[in-house]
């Protein structure tokens, strides 16, 4: 197509939509708090509704509160008034999504909403309108123009939906002292899940430490290396604390006489240690920027298990 530039285009869609983005930053206000307020104090779930794109929206937003400890639940406008309504519950929020506002369709529900005093949030670009007047919290989006030259298909608008969503569902997520180990509950599977893990969750347990105290042998401290196989071995004080470490790196630094010292002499002193209780992505973050391949568990400066890099692989997190 003569003079038709994609790059231009997308920048020029971009930019529409970054600059309403801030527009709509520098506009929250009251409205927002009570929002949140409405949401997070609600005992019931948090129903989104809309038709269309916005409805699109609406599930997405749906989604992310629910995955971040608030309940919450999608119903089609259209299906509410075939009988869907009856999802509703008094002690429900419901959050309506609609720029115009005039979406035939959504007066079933906000007649019910009002009926059953159940609080309305309404998230539009139209005050005036029916949805927009019949709110108890207004959530108003700057009227900007949608991203599309003659045609105006929900681009902009839809965006600042999304946005807002997440504005929200974030602000109530941080106002609930929600934490990743909470997330963790919500998303078990795939790598996120196993991000959210935790070093004890994944780590070997005593049982299966190589373990020797600073007085062994050499020869002894091979022979528990070999024997469980994870290329070092810890070596405990007399009070059963982690005191060093033997590695490949100490063997070949000690070879002129190497079967004749103690681990005691051959260790590595103060080697860098982890909790169990914290994250495995954490850990493996550790254990690159360090370059090693295997980390010690301990609690109060004891041994409680050991993390190999191969049991984060097993574990999804590489």
């Amino acid at each position: 197509m003569s003079g038709f530039d994609a790059v231009t285009v997308g920048r020029r869609v971009l930019a529409t939509e970054s600059k309403a983005l801030d527009q709509m930053a520098d506009q929250l206000g009251q409205a927002f708090i009570d929002a949140v307020e409405a949401v997070f104090t609600t005992k019931g779930r948090v129903v989104l509704t809309g038709v269309g794109k916005s409805g699109h929206v609406g599930r997405k937003i749906a989604a992310t509160l629910a995955s971040t400890g608030t309940p919450a639940m999608f119903v089609h406008a259209n299906e509410a008034s075939h009988g869907d309504l009856g999802m509703i519950g008094a002690a429900d929020v419901v959050l309506a999504l609609s720029k115009s506002g005039e979406v035939r369709e959504l007066t079933d529900i906000i007649t019910y909403a009002k009926r059953l005093g159940v609080p309305l949030i309404a998230m539009t670009a139209a005050a005036t309108s029916a949805l927009g007047k019949a709110a108890d919290i207004l959530l108003l989006l700057p009227d900007a123009p949608e991203a599309t030259d003659g045609v105006n298909a929900p681009t902009t608008s839809t965006t600042l939906q999304i946005a807002l969503g997440d504005a929200l569902a974030v602000a109530v997520l941080e106002r609930r002292g929600f934490t990743a180990n909470d997330f963790r509950i919500y998303h078990p599977g795939g790598k996120l899940g196993a991000m959210l893990r935790t070093v004890g969750e994944i780590m070997h347990g005593p049982d299966e430490l190589p373990l020797v105290s600073k007085e062994a042998a050499m020869p002894e401290a091979l022979l528990i290396m070999t024997e469980k196989r994870f290329g070092c071995v810890g070596v405990k004080d007399d009070q059963g604390r982690l005191a060093g470490l033997i590695t490949d790196g100490d063997l070949r630094r000690h070879m002129d006489g190497l079967l004749g010292l103690t681990s005691g002499q051959v260790m590595t002193a103060n080697p860098r240690t982890v909790s169990a209780t914290m994250l495995a992505a954490e850990a493996l973050h550790l254990m690159n920027s360090w370059r090693i391949t295997v980390l010690f568990v301990v609690d109060q400066d004891r041994p409680a298990g050991i993390l190999h890099i191969h049991d984060l692989l097993r574990a999804g997190l590489v």
